[in-house]
Parts: structure tokens; C-alpha cells; sequence
């Protein structure tokens, strides 16, 4: 009761703050339609789950496991898969948040501040997009926040406790996705808060860069599981999809950077909103109070930024998550000295009320307008005010499944009938992984995806409609106008989302 007592503050923002989040994520969680790499991630979960001989799955398209196996528990206690891979990065948000609050406290040693930066964790709408959908980049940014918190842990108490959880929670980040490889290359930049004024300066130092190599070398072991199997070198074949390697880069070294800065810079401004990036501002222009505590959330920032700008082949926003975590530490800095400061100004020191109503009122100006694009990313995610880019994917293309649900629920009602067959526009991607996601298991139903589909329609499909009720489905931009020799009905067709695509079902006419 005595630890209560004297925590009880800390306790209720703790409760109400975990509640919040809980409530931004989990609302309408599956209102947005899967996604093509949400299907593509959920269906290898699935299989791994049913056969353990696939369990590195994820590498046959040159991508790390390690979101793949969390999805793939939760599918052991959770029906619907979208649900479950979509929970796996609600939980891996919420540890995120817990994360950024170390962070914070051990950065500045302020709770207040620490609080403020989950606050503004809940209520940022890169976070809510990341924390709603079954995507790997969530868990990367888990991880790139505790590895940054333990490292800095490690520069300044040097200790091999503290190495070997370093060394466990960067291995768990480059078993999730290649980016987490930052958290290696820019360990050497937590020196700045090494204390150089200590009289066994060389002897720390040592310890320090033994403990750091330490660490990595674990971080390595985890790594060389993926070794075991024969796909490893899928993911450097992969990577060389997003980023230029440095013999084809060093060819036309600074020929995109311009082109990929202003992208990056304008997925910032949309998802930073202009609140944030004030606090932010602010943060850096008084930057000479916890000068070197600033200086390295912002490096760690810029710097994967600027190798991001140079070396990126194809980027979205999504590859840029992680690093802007870093900044959320600087923006509640900011928040807090606004917050000080109006309380000395107005001199609240005495009205416990007014104190509590200031900082209420000054959080709701900074936070209101972020946590209206998240929640409108909720309730209504084909208008909701995120980044251009990652709008278009989501929510407003061919690639968003709208219709998905509508079309299972259409086809188990027939299977009820007797055999079914569908086929599928593509091979790999939303189709037709959606369907075996939810219609596999199904004695009833048989599906084939089939690509490219030119002049006509796969004989096969033909044959199939001879036999049993046989179906199409089309979604994507290449038969906006199916040939009218193509001997189908269509069922219903469903517009996505704002777009000029529709995700068209068709019965097939059986031919003589």
C-alpha cells in the first residue's frame, strides 16, 4: 500500500495512458482492408503454423522471419488471421510506447517528460498506421527504440548485463527486417555520452568497446540461424530491390538524392503534422540544454535518413518509421518546457487545479490535430489526412482489399452447395493468398491463381466451369476492362476505396 501511495500519480497516468492506447489502436481495427503485404506475411504465418518445415518461409521473397512467428502464434488463439498479424503490431506498439518512455526518462530524468512522449507516441499518426496493420515495420521500430535505450545504458553504466539484452534485442531486430542493422552502425554514436572526464577514461573505454563487440557478436549468432537455410541469400537479392548496392551506386553516386529527399521530407511533414515538428524546432533551437542528449536523437534520425536519401532504389514511408521514433523524445522535451514555463508565468505553483488544467489544455493544442488524422485513419481511412503515398497504397488502389470480405463471404456460402472453384487474378500478392487465407481449409473450395492473362481465359478455368459453379476474381489495373469475348457475369464489383479500380467478381460461363 505505501508503494501505491507514493506512486499513485504515476499509476493513474500509467493506466489512463495505456488505455488510450489500447483505444487508438484497437478501434475499427479491421475496417482498413488487408493490404497486399499484409496478405502475402499472413499466409506464410499460416503455413508455418501448419508445417514446421516451412518456418523460414519469409525468405522465398528474401524477407527476416521474426514477424512471421509472432503472427504466427497469435494464429494459434485467433481465428481470423488479419486480426491476429494486425494484434501482433498493436502489442509491439504498445512495447514501443513503454520503450520510448525509458528513453526518454533515461535521457532527460524527467517522468513528466517520459509521460509526454508516450502521450504523443498514442496520438501519432505514423504510429497508428504502423500499430494497425500486420506489416513488419511496427516491430522494427520496437526494436530500434530498445536497442537505442540499452546501448545507451551500456555507454554510460558499462555493464555486461546490460550487453548481453543489447546484444538479444538487436538480433531480434535484424531477424524482423534489415533496417534494424542501423541499430550495429550507429552504436559508436553513443559515445557522446560517454564520460570522457573519468580518471579510468581508458580502462572504461575498453570495457565499453569490448561489451559494445560483445554484443554485436550475439546479435550476429542470432542472425546465422537464418543461415540454416538454404533461401539466406534471398534477402541481399531483396534488399537490392529497395537500395542500391555500392557497386551500382558508386556509378551515379548523388542522381536520386535530391528526388528522394523531397519525398522523404514531404512523408515527414504529413505524418509529423506542423504541432510536432514545432516542438521539435523548439527543441533544437534551445538545443544547448541537454546538448549531447539532443545531439543523438537527432543523429539517429538523420543519419539512417541521409543513407536512405542516397542509397534508396524504392522507398515509401514505411522505411522511414523507425527513425522518426527518435524524435518523439525531442517534441515531449519541447512540450514540458512550454508546460514549465506557462505554470512559472502564471505562477499555478499554488492551485493544484489550474496546474492540471494547464497542462491539459497545452497537451490538447499540440495533440489535437495528430490525434484527429489518427483516429480519421480509423474510422474512415479513405479520407484520412496520412501521407499521399501510403493513402494510395492502403486504402485508395488496387492494392487495398476492398471487397476481400464481401467475396469470402459470398463463396463460403456457396461451398455450402457443393465443390466450388476460383480463380484469381496473379499468383502472388492480395490473390491468391486472401482467399486460401480463408477458404483453404475448405473441402469445397478449390482455387488456382493464374498470371498473365492476355486474350483469354486460362483453359483450365474453362474446364473447371464445365464441371462445378467456377469464379473469377479481377482487381488489378491491367483488366480495368475485361475483353468482351471473355465468356463471364459479373456477380458485383466493389469500388477501392476512392479510386478508379474496382475488385470485380465474375461467374464463369461453362463452354460446350
Amino acid at each position: 500500500m505505501g508503494f501505491i501511495k507514493k506512486y499513485r500519480l504515476e499509476i493513474l497516468a500509467s493506466l489512463i495512458i495505456t488505455l488510450l492506447y489500447f483505444f487508438f489502436r484497437l478501434v475499427y481495427l479491421t475496417r482498413l482492408p488487408i493490404f497486399t503485404d499484409e496478405a502475402i506475411y499472413l499466409r506464410w504465418a499460416q503455413i508455418a503454423l501448419n508445417d514446421s518445415a516451412w518456418r523460414f518461409i519469409s525468405l522465398t521473397d528474401g524477407k527476416q522471419p521474426m514477424y512471421v512467428w509472432f503472427a504466427m502464434v497469435f494464429m494459434k488463439f485467433i481465428n481470423d488471421p488479419l486480426l491476429a498479424g494486425r494484434l501482433v503490431s498493436v502489442f509491439s506498439g504498445f512495447f514501443t510506447m513503454i520503450g520510448v518512455w525509458f528513453l526518454t526518462y533515461e535521457l532527460f530524468r524527467n517522468k513528466k517528460t517520459a509521460f509526454l512522449t508516450s502521450i504523443l507516441y498514442i496520438f501519432y499518426p505514423f504510429a497508428q498506421v504502423y500499430d494497425r496493420m500486420a506489416l513488419m515495420d511496427g516491430m522494427v521500430g520496437t526494436f530500434a527504440v530498445w536497442s537505442l535505450y540499452l546501448s545507451i545504458l551500456l555507454v554510460r553504466k558499462i555493464k555486461p548485463e546490460i550487453a548481453y539484452s543489447l546484444g538479444f534485442v538487436i538480433g531480434a531486430g535484424i531477424l524482423t527486417k534489415t533496417s534494424d542493422f542501423f541499430s550495429i552502425y550507429l552504436l559508436p554514436i553513443t559515445l557522446v555520452l560517454f564520460d570522457f572526464k573519468s580518471m579510468l577514461l581508458r580502462q572504461r573505454l575498453i570495457r565499453w568497446a569490448l561489451f559494445a563487440l560483445f554484443a554485436v557478436g550475439i546479435s550476429q549468432i542470432f542472425y546465422s540461424v537464418l543461415r540454416l537455410s538454404p533461401l539466406f541469400q534471398m534477402i541481399s537479392i531483396k534488399n537490392a530491390t529497395f537500395v542500391f548496392p555500392f557497386s551500382e551506386w558508386i556509378l551515379h553516386p548523388f542522381t536520386f538524392l535530391a528526388g528522394n529527399l523531397s519525398g522523404l521530407f514531404s512523408w515527414l511533414i504529413q505524418y509529423l503534422t506542423i504541432p510536432y515538428i514545432i516542438l521539435i524546432l523548439l527543441s533544437l533551437v534551445l538545443i544547448n540544454k541537454y546538448f549531447k542528449e539532443k545531439a543523438l536523437l537527432f543523429m539517429y534520425f538523420l543519419l539512417p535518413l541521409i543513407a536512405l536519401a542516397l542509397f534508396g532504389k524504392l522507398i515509401y514511408p514505411r522505411h522511414i518509421f523507425f527513425m522518426t521514433l527518435f524524435l518523439l523524445p525531442l517534441a515531449s522535451w519541447s512540450l514540458n518546457f512550454i508546460i514549465d514555463f506557462f505554470r512559472y508565468k502564471l505562477k499555478l505553483n499554488k492551485s493544484l487545479y489550474l496546474r492540471y488544467l494547464t497542462v491539459f489544455i497545452i497537451v490538447v493544442v499540440f495533440a489535437a490535430y495528430p490525434g484527429f488524422v489518427s483516429l480519421q485513419f480509423a474510422f474512415d481511412p479513405v479520407n484520412a489526412r496520412i501521407a499521399n503515398s501510403d493513402s494510395d497504397q492502403y486504402a485508395n488502389s488496387w492494392a487495398a482489399g476492398w471487397g476481400v470480405k464481401e467475396s469470402v463471404v459470398f463463396f463460403k456460402q456457396e461451398a455450402q452447395k457443393g465443390k466450388i472453384f476460383i480463380a484469381t487474378e496473379g499468383t502472388f500478392g492480395l490473390m491468391p493468398e486472401t482467399m486460401e487465407m480463408y477458404l483453404v481449409r475448405n473441402p469445397n473450395v478449390k482455387i488456382k491463381g493464374y498470371w498473365p492473362i492476355d486474350n483469354m481465359l486460362p483453359k483450365e478455368a474453362l474446364d473447371y466451369a464445365k464441371k462445378m459453379p467456377s469464379y473469377f476474381i479481377f482487381y488489378q489495373p491491367q483488366h480495368i476492362v475485361i475483353p468482351p469475348d471473355f465468356p463471364l457475369k459479373l456477380l458485383f464489383q466493389i469500388r477501392e476505396g476512392n479510386s478508379n479500380y474496382f475488385y470485380r467478381v465474375y461467374q464463369i460461363l461453362p463452354q460446350k
